[in-house]
């Protein structure tokens, strides 16, 4: 095969590989010629474009690594045009987009090196989408080939997979209906030694199969981490010169000094009260180098004091890690499986349709729900999918859950995480569309945040839900899990709080009901983790899990029987599909009509469902009812009473018993005695009562008044 060359005289490398039962190809030099590297993957008909750019220096005044991974979606990628009637050019990115932009920067951020304040982006672009499989873990490939290449100090590779349950089996690459469809949606993300990150949806998953699932993941990732491997030294990637951001060892040393003795045990107590000693003592710490500054004197110390600062944080952490690794001591004395205080209440709020408010130590939550009917759903319309979601969770943590000041604005990508995570930990348990035919909007207001806010929203989710009377398949609780290790010990550590997640090794959140698992997420700071540690962490997370939901339903022990006064009631009914034309009318006549004079809410699904919503049950009998008679196929032996003669002819007369339904009673089946003329009976515009005595089999009705009249007589003796 001749060799490709590019217009400026560059060899176009492409190595390729079997991944998990496809080629799995990955390409440089054919496109983003002025990126410091890009990368084409090509899996099946899926090609992502992952483009890699890196400062050449430092950017400063930063206390923070400068990285931003995008993940952007292309509707041409699927062959479709946004189905936005105004607008058709991709805006603002989904947050379908969003959550897996933080899907691909996850696994990649931790392997960076502390203090690397070098200006690095990422962006995958999906330009070709294979509907039979999810993109993600295609762009979470070129996006970790395209930094290998850079010659920055990344040390991956990282790879992921998407798993699913499908017919029992573990499954790599399911299909999206597959994942919708079975029990297990789950992402793992690794390097060749460890698991980085884990994200999963599930339906009441046992620990064990998620244990099996995170060892057949890993062992399946390892052909992409080989293959970049391979790319990186057929490139021949020549290594970036870079500095660390890193405080003075002078100015370490003397803080160690200086805070020898003040730390340990001085510290130990809860949040807040260890804030403000800790705060004492690094203002005690300032005051004392400030009048004992460097050799250069005052001014050196005020350039100095970011580093001095930071000095003390890494003495901090140094200190906590300590105390828990060799002394089994928390910062607020608690034992390693020891949950904070707990305390909830719900139906605070009088107008909302449910409400809670959930506490763990000082994080706390407030969770309010709101129903509509079905046709509030929110309309999806992304490269991936279309389509309605009828639960909605969203997250807001404003700057003085945290004691900042800061601006409000639209929520960012760490409010839509946290957001959706808590939202894909319910959404299994939730009732069926037609058993609970309403559309649920769930909003969690952080009040104040001091470790796993996200988990405290799934909780306050599961109390304003039961108190909103969704009848909930099971109640879900939820715990963040954490982790100190040296190489040689490790501490699992159940319910961390923000001190414990700052020093700490991963972050671990579960949630489930007593069954299983609903939802996972999983990220680690160090290098990777073995899957043993992972599995020790799920089984001190289920016994964390079962306490937080033993408070729970101490609260609110079930699901409430009444709805509030102010949700609106919505139910259906069931009519034959051919019929919703009639029901709709010319140009939604007919259904105009009947919302008008009913003041019912009325919404009709393709296969028949008819939802009527309306906070007053007369608004929605009565528009039932108008519904039925549209509806309502004849039913032989039934009595129609006070229905109208349409026509009088010489053999008998039509009546209508229901809307375009007429019927033939006959001359003889008028009256006891004989009728010479059916115009002596009745006449065009009358009421009468009559009986379907048969319906032959062209579809045509025969009616009665004789037996009507006759059978009614008889009820009445």
């Amino acid at each position: 095969m001749a060799e490709t060359i590019n217009p400026f005289g560059k060899k176009v490398i492409r190595v390729s590989t079997d991944f998990c039962g496809r080629e799995l190809s990955l390409e440089v030099n054919r496109v983003g010629f002025r990126t410091s590297a890009s990368v084409l993957a090509r899996y099946g008909d899926t090609v992502v474009l992952g483009t890699a750019m890196v400062s050449d220096g430092q950017v400063q005044g930063l206390d923070y690594f400068p990285l931003s991974i995008d993940y952007e979606e292309k509707f041409y990628a699927a062959g479709k045009i946004s189905g936005s009637r105004f607008i058709k050019r991709e805006g603002r990115p989904s947050d379908e987009a969003i959550l897996i932009g933080r899907l691909i920067d996850r696994p990649i951020r931790p392997l960076w090196p502390k203090g690397y304040r070098n200006e690095v982006q990422g962006v995958a672009t999906v330009l070709s989408m294979d509907p039979g499989f999810r993109p993600d873990m295609v762009a979470m490939v070129a996006m970790s080939a395209a930094f290998m290449l850079t010659g920055a100090p990344f040390e991956g590779p990282v790879a992921g997979l998407r798993i699913g349950l499908v017919d029992g089996q573990l499954t790599a690459f399911a299909s999206p209906e597959q994942l919708d469809k079975g029990p297990l949606d789950l992402v793992v993300a690794g390097t060749k030694d460890g698991i980085m990150m884990v994200e999963a949806g599930a339906n009441e998953v046992s620990e064990s199969q998620v244990v099996e699932a995170l060892e057949f993941a890993h062992k399946m990732v390892q052909p992409a981490i080989k293959l970049q491997k391979e790319l990186v030294e057929k490139v021949g990637v020549v290594a970036r010169e870079y500095e660390l951001l890193k405080p003075d060892k002078e100015i370490v040393d003397r803080v160690e000094t200086w805070l020898a003795g003040k730390m340990g045990a001085n510290l130990r107590a809860p949040h807040p009260e260890r804030g403000d000693i800790v705060k004492k003592l690094r203002d005690a710490m300032f005051e004392h180098f400030e009048m004992n500054p460097p050799a250069g004197g005052g001014d050196d110390f005020a350039a100095q004091k970011a580093d001095f600062d930071e000095a003390f944080t890494m003495a901090l952490h140094q200190d906590l890690r300590q105390a828990v690794l060799h002394e089994n001591i928390r910062p607020d004395g608690r034992k390693t499986t020891e949950i904070r205080p707990l305390s909830s209440e719900v139906g605070f709020l009088p107008r909302a349709h449910g409400s809670s408010l959930f506490t763990r130590g000082v994080t706390q939550a407030m969770n309010i729900v709101t129903l509509a009917p079905l046709s509030y759903a929110q309309m999806v319309d992304t490269m991936e999918r279309q389509g309605e979601r009828r639960y909605l969770h969203h997250y807001n943590a404003p700057g003085y859950t945290i004691g900042e000041v800061r601006r409000l604005g639209s929520p960012g990508r760490r409010e839509i995480g946290h957001g959706y995570l808590a939202e894909r930990a319910l959404l299994p348990m939730l009732p069926d569309e037609a058993d609970f035919p309403y559309t649920i909007r769930s909003v969690t207001e952080i009040m104040s945040q001091n470790g796993s806010t996200s988990m405290a929203a799934t909780c306050s989710s599961t109390l304003a839900l039961m108190d909103a009377g969704v009848p909930l398949k099971a109640p879900v609780s939820g715990i963040a899990m954490g982790l100190m290790t040296n190489g040689t010990k490790s501490v699992i550590l159940s319910d961390i709080a923000d001190a414990e997640d700052f020093a700490g090794d991963m972050d671990f959140k579960v949630a489930g009901t007593t069954k299983g698992i609903t939802a996972l997420q999983m990220d680690m700071k160090v290098h990777g983790l073995p899957v043993e540690t992972l599995a020790k962490t799920l089984e001190q997370g289920k016994a964390g899990r079962a306490e937080i939901l033993q408070h729970m339903l101490s609260t609110l022990p079930e699901v409430r029987q009444q709805m509030s006064p102010y949700a609106p009631r919505v139910e259906t009914i069931i009519i034959n599909p051919e019929k919703i034309r009639e029901v709709i009318g010319k140009g939604g006549e007919t259904i105009n009509k009947i919302i008008a004079e009913t003041g019912a809410e009325i919404d009709i699904k393709d296969d028949g469902m008819v939802m009527i919503a309306s906070p007053d049950k007369k608004s929605i009998d009565a528009a039932r009812q108008w519904i039925e008679s549209i509806t309502a196929e004849p039913e032989v032996g039934r009595i129609y009473e006070n229905v109208p003669v349409v026509n009088v002819m010489d053999f008998g007369a039509f009546v209508q018993i229901m809307p375009g339904k007429d019927g033939l009673v006959h001359v003889s089946e008028m009256s006891e005695q004989r009728v010479e003329k059916p115009s002596d009976v009745v006449k065009e515009g009358d009421k009468v009562t009559v009986k379907l005595v048969s319906i032959d089999d062209r579809g045509r009705l025969q009616l009665s008044m004789r037996a009507a009249q006759r059978e009614m007589k008889e009820k009445k003796d």
